[in-house]
């Protein structure tokens, strides 16, 4: 499974273009999944179902499940959070794995970059950023800059970093 990275700051469009890079992706015949780092505190589970009954009860994990789809969820309770190897110990292997956020974990990936934060770039902190999707010119980068609005450009640039381009 080939691990790939969208990194930058908040509001700069990393889900945004995640969300479109997907089925630019998966037309090319690559199987994708993703991983999303959280910064605050996130709940996918709602007061009055019953898996939410379940947790609140002190429930390590919660499994739920329908013809649909599964989610596993997991409560840490006081231990830390854990690593991005031990995530994707956990996920079923495709293709490529997308990773959103965990910006300062040690794996190739893409800054996404918009002019309008007000933010530095990574880039010149992070050697693991090999390539730069942006909004406006980045003419010190170093290495590639893509524009943030061309998907099927970061889509071939991806495949082609990963090895799974296909004639």
């Amino acid at each position: 499974m080939k691990l790939f990275g969208l990194a930058g700051w908040s509001g700069a469009g990393k889900t945004t273009l995640v969300a479109r890079l997907l089925p630019a992706l998966i037309a090319r015949g690559v199987s994708v999944s993703t991983v999303k780092h959280a910064h605050e505190s996130f709940d996918i589970d709602k007061p009055g179902k019953d898996s939410h009954t379940h947790r609140a009860a002190g429930a390590r994990e919660v499994m739920i499940s329908s013809v649909n789809r599964w989610a596993l969820i997991h409560e840490h309770r006081g231990e830390p959070e854990p690593d991005l190897e031990a995530l994707i110990r956990v996920m079923t292997p495709v293709d490529l794995l997308l990773v959103e956020g965990f910006k300062r974990h040690d794996h190739d990936k893409l800054e996404i970059y918009r002019a309008a934060n007000g933010k530095p770039f990574l880039h010149p902190e992070d050697p693991r950023i090999v390539a730069v999707a942006s909004d406006v010119s980045v003419p010190s980068a170093g290495r590639p800059v893509l524009n943030l609005n061309d998907v099927p450009a970061i889509a071939d640039f991806v495949l082609r970093h990963c090895g799974l381009d296909r004639p």
